[in-house]
């Protein structure tokens, strides 16, 4: 059962007040064409030799740890991820094979600009180099950042293994080895993951969010959270201890169908958990007492506890992130509702086939795509705007919602917030052909509130 909402704008009473952004946010046109892209990240013709690049296969002999976080990270598995694969063949059909580097130039970068990826490309015919995804060499061959987008940087096949090391130990395998500073800085993120589609929408945010965020004020780089640190040797030969990294690249997604076995997603999910629990969180203002039939108010209060981007941030026209209120009497009868989900386990907005715009009150913080003719689309290449409702880094946002209480037999009444989050919905999955995943999808609960109103007979 639906009541009414009412949005109350917030600037964040933890970072000293000031306004918050609008909570549906077009945004604007990056005014950046698919030209511009097209020599660096997606040439017409090879611009380097996949040969030259080193298997993270043999990187594992000197650097069996590194290795190990990353053959479970999703660099290693960009290529693979079925839901990417499956995304890329909807483009490959609806675009007649035109924009197949597209996808491709972050996720292979050496393929793409190697000419292993072509139009009308199959995944089953490309390169072991090419099918490793973002393997190591993808960073460690990096020369500059050209552009902090779409694959901004200039990958330098035959020059030095490059790091973060100021002072590498000698190496047997490596000829010649140097410091970069840009290893250590959001910039190296920010090259791949703002992603702007060709037509120059901006799709993916997190650096262009960082730039502006209180993190960045305070000197916080992205690898500060997504690859923390710890003491160790760099490789088996290394002599000097030094500040490691993990290259788990930890973030909100977990691989699936079968790219890890039970025990590493496991862990993986676990620090998810751990990643998102930080993340943002809720509470409740309640009335003491409501009488019955009257309309009780619920103000719910959701904070993004991120200094560096928004919450969500990233693929958020996939991802899910939202807002669940339940309210029931004492005998357990839900007297409203508000981000449950169908029976298909769907939220009850566009996309449900069962109960399509059955939830008035909905309250999403992801994104969502619109076409040319106003109707909602699910892929980029066919929007022409992207609307956020995400919030902005250490801003809070303010809701009401007006249950109703006719129905309530007996107090007092229970009411309970969680905010959730998962990485896909289960109707991008259908669309996909994909549903064989359906049972590896995640729901998380980042935080909850919960209070009692007591239920009083009416004067």
């Amino acid at each position: 059962m639906s009541g009414w909402l009412l949005l109350a704008l917030s600037g964040c009473d933890r970072c000293g007040g000031g306004a918050d952004s609008a909570p549906d946010v077009v945004l604007p046109d990056s005014g950046i064409s698919e030209e511009e892209e097209d020599s660096l990240s997606t040439p017409s013709e090879p611009t380097l030799n996949p040969a030259n690049f080193t298997s993270a296969e043999t990187c594992k002999e000197c650097h069996p740890t590194h290795y190990d976080e990353w053959s479970s990270s999703n660099h290693a598995y960009a290529m693979h991820d079925p839901v990417f694969r499956a995304l890329v063949a909807v483009r490959q059909e609806d675009l007649a094979g035109e924009e197949d580097l597209f996808c491709t130039q972050c996720h292979s970068a050496i393929g793409t600009r190697g000419g292993d990826v072509v139009p009308g490309f199959s995944f089953s015919d490309l390169l072991d180099i090419t099918n490793e995804g973002i393997t190591c060499e993808s960073c460690h061959r990096i020369s500059t950042i050209e552009r902090t987008h779409n694959a901004g940087h200039v990958l330098d096949e035959t020059g030095p293994i490059r790091g973060p090391i100021a002072d590498p130990d000698p190496s047997s395998f490596h000829s010649e080895l140097a410091y970069e500073p840009f290893f250590e800085d959001s910039s190296l993120c920010g090259s791949c993951h703002d992603v702007i589609e060709s037509s120059g929408l901006p799709l993916e945010r997190p650096y262009a969010e960082w730039l502006t965020s209180p993190a960045a004020e305070n000197g916080q780089q992205c690898q500060d959270c997504h690859m923390p640190s710890s003491t160790g040797l760099a490789s088996t030969e290394g002599v000097t201890e030094r500040t490691l990294h993990s290259h788990r690249f930890i973030g909100v997604d977990v691989p699936m169908d079968g790219f890890v076995d039970e025990e590493r997603a496991a862990e993986i999910r676990a620090g998810v958990q751990e990643l998102l629990s930080a993340a943002a969180s809720v509470d409740l203002q309640l009335p003491e007492s409501v009488i019955v039939g009257e309309q009780l108010d619920v103000v719910v209060n959701v904070y993004n506890d991120i200094p560096a981007h928004n919450f969500p941030t990233g693929s958020t026209f996939i991802r899910q992130a939202w807002l669940e209120v339940i309210a029931t009497d004492a005998l357990g009868q839900q007297l409203y509702a508000t981000g449950d989900l169908d029976e298909n386990g769907d939220l009850r907005d566009h996309w449900s086939d069962l109960d399509p715009y059955g939830d008035d009150d909905l309250i999403s913080f992801s994104s969502r795509f619109i076409d040319s003719s106003g109707s909602p689309t699910m892929f980029s290449h066919r929007a022409a705007e992207h609307v956020t409702s995400a919030i902005a880094p250490l801003y809070s946002r303010t809701y009401t919602l007006f249950v109703p209480t006719e129905a309530a037999a007996e107090g007092p009444i229970s009411v309970t917030a969680r905010l959730r989050f998962r990485s896909l919905p289960p109707h991008l999955l259908r669309k996909l052909d994909q549903e064989r995943l359906l049972d590896e999808l995640v729901i998380y609960d980042i935080d909850a509130a919960s209070g009692l109103v007591s239920l009083t007979a009416e004067e």
